[in-house]
């Protein structure tokens, strides 16, 4: 039996610590901090990063994992893969889910990627990449409008605008570069041609090291494709926001797409990967335009994507731990992938006012109605234990107050697409909190992040 820390406290980390804890072969999985969704599932507890025995200038999650017993890490997040945290859970001698410190630059620098993507031949958009802003605004002025104006660094999903106009993608460059909104991951830019298409998330497990590439070993194995729903209102509309729901599996993904991405994406960037010896064992997430050439990379993610993970991972018929252990012990190639039959649909409730600014510590009531609707599930991401009350709810959970803008995920799964949706929006009605909002269209027609202008 093992005991697994999970280092994150979203809706992406919550999904994983519930798949985790439901293997056989899983004692504990020891969430930091994680949040009141994790800390109430079976075998989980939230542990904060504010303990006693933490020592300063010393990663503080590897010494929570060992101080706790930790054999197993698994990282929902980019910024402390970004930092090198693999690297340090790896040196300490605890296996790792998530690319080290080299590899995890493939997100955490977009100039960087797209010089990958490049060097691989890897099918993606034409770019340019500036550090200085006057000269980004004279290339803008040449290339002309629509134009996609991306921050080089992480940018926690705020790096990102698509500009219709010269006069949108000025002030895109301005705001990123001189405004400071995105900090120092503004101050290198890459500009990109703008795609017509549709956008779809292919999330995928790695298993890639200089060893198991000698031994012909190294693998990417790509999930359901998905589709996250970006804009905050109805009918893709609005301002851009880090996920309002997602669906998973997509009508429109053919067999004949995925083996078009699986040759001009996935398989240009495991000989990229070889080729750079990287230390890649983990997940990677490929955010894909599909164009009328193709299939087209817009970005990678070194991590489950969010909330993406919310539909995907409970469609996996298949132990998730044990998918892990072979993603780290290079035996990913010979595991065997079954996903269930049907759909997954999960809405995502935001606090009023997100993606500015909004009020924080809401209560939050689940009604028991909840409980009795079959293959559904809710993930908790902006949500922490109500300590003001130390009673506990009739069904034994410990009451919930808002902490973030993306609250929870209301997922359900069905033999078919109509009854997934119908499923997850009746479990969204049993969810009460002042200033809560969500999307009504996950999924539906028109609801579709697209490349098309005229949807934005």
């Amino acid at each position: 039996m093992a005991k697994v820390i999970v280092v994150g406290s979203g809706g992406r980390e919550h999904t994983i610590a519930w798949r985790l804890a439901k293997s056989a072969l899983v004692d504990e999985v020891v969430c930091v901090p994680g949040n009141a969704g994790m800390a109430n599932e079976d075998k989980c507890r939230s542990v904060a990063l504010s303990q006693s025995y933490v020592e300063k200038g010393k990663n503080p999650y590897v010494q929570i994992a060992k101080h706790e017993g930790c054999e197993f890490a698994v990282i929902g997040p980019e910024d402390p893969l970004a930092e090198g945290i693999a690297d340090d859970f790896w040196n300490a001698g605890i296996p790792c889910v998530g690319p080290k410190k080299e590899a995890a630059q493939l997100e955490a620098s977009k100039d960087l990627a797209k010089e990958f993507m490049a060097k691989y031949n890897v099918a993606c958009p034409a770019s340019k990449t500036f550090t200085s802003e006057k000269e980004a605004h004279a290339y803008v002025d040449k290339h002309g409008a629509p134009v996609v104006i991306k921050a080089d660094g992480l940018a926690a999903g705020k790096g990102v605008t698509v500009a219709a106009t010269l006069e949108q993608a000025h002030e895109a460059v301005t705001d990123i570069m001189t405004s400071g909104r995105v900090g120092n991951a503004g101050k290198k830019i890459v500009i990109e041609d703008y795609l017509e298409g549709v956008e779809i998330s292919v999330l995928a497990a790695v298993s890639v090291t200089p060893e198991n590439t000698a031994g012909g070993k190294s693998v990417i194995v790509p999930f359901l494709p998905a589709r996250d729903h970006k804009r905050l209102c109805d009918g893709a509309k609005g301002p851009n926001t880090g996920g309002m729901g997602a669906i998973t599996p997509l009508d429109d993904v053919t067999p004949d797409v995925m083996e078009a991405f699986n040759k001009s994406i996935l398989e240009p960037t495991l000989k990229g990967l070889e080729a750079e010896k990287f230390d890649y064992r983990g997940f990677i997430f490929f955010g894909v335009m599909i164009t009328k050439d193709g299939p087209k990379l817009l970005e990678y993610n070194v991590r489950l994507g969010d909330p993406e993970t919310q539909v995907v991972l409970p469609m996996m018929d298949f132990d998730f731990f044990e998918m892990c252990k072979a993603i780290v012990d290079g035996s990913l190639k010979d595991f065997s992938f079954n996903w269930k039959k049907g759909y997954a649909v999960a809405p995502v409730a935001v606090s009023g006012g997100y993606p500015a600014a909004y009020k924080k510590g809401i209560k939050i009531t689940i009604d028991s109605r909840a409980k009795s609707i079959p293959d559904s599930k809710i993930f908790i991401a902006g949500a922490i234990e109500d300590r003001r009350s130390s009673s506990e709810s009739k069904d034994g959970e410990h009451p919930m107050i808002t902490s973030g803008g993306r609250v929870l995920a209301a997922c359900a799964m069905a033999p078919s697409f109509d009854e997934a949706w119908k499923k997850a929006y009746e479990l969204m009605s049993t969810i009460k909190f002042d200033g809560m909002f969500y999307r009504k269209d996950i999924g539906l027609p028109g609801a579709a992040e697209s490349g098309k202008l005229t949807a934005r």
